[in-house]
């Protein structure tokens, strides 16, 4: 269960911070709610807290994860063969986890076909989308170096 204050992550949509916790009512229903403010689109979510989980929303990653992320990003190998539609596939797929590693997956993978032709204007956004939510929750990290983050850049 997380607290107020808490970072987290929400795939597709990004990071953001636990507000409050409130119980509200719904079709007769009372529930406890997370209210988290988006960072990146400035938006208030709220959530069932007994969804959280099914949701794949977690905490941010800390500085330990980190390595492992930048190794996945360093090496690895790209797929470059597969068809466009299914490779956006396979990606969207890999974003909706809300895995750090998976979204660092994309990114990386993307900003390789990038250097080497023209991304189409899905791709372009997926890329974009990846990259922004990779490196906000990067920011949140405690202990992480300027120089770490304009490494995903």
């Amino acid at each position: 269960m997380f607290q107020i204050g808490d970072n987290i992550f929400y795939p597709m949509h990004g990071v953001g911070i636990i507000k409050a916790i409130e119980e509200k009512e719904i079709s007769g229903e009372k529930q406890q709610y997370y209210v988290m403010e988006m960072l990146i689109s400035h938006m208030q979510v709220m959530i069932p807290t007994s969804k959280v989980s099914s949701l794949n929303i977690r905490p941010v990653t800390d500085i330990i994860e980190l390595k492992n992320i930048i190794h996945v990003f360093q090496h690895g190998e790209t797929d470059a063969l597969l068809p466009w539609k299914q490779r956006y596939k396979l990606n969207t797929d890999k974003m909706k986890t809300g895995k750090i590693q998976e979204g660092a997956e994309v990114v990386r993978d993307l900003r390789r076909m990038k250097k080497e032709k023209a991304l189409n204007s899905s791709e372009k956004k997926m890329f974009d989308n990846a990259q922004e939510f990779l490196i906000s929750e990067l920011r949140l990290i405690k202990g992480i170096t300027e120089n770490q983050i304009n490494s995903f850049c």
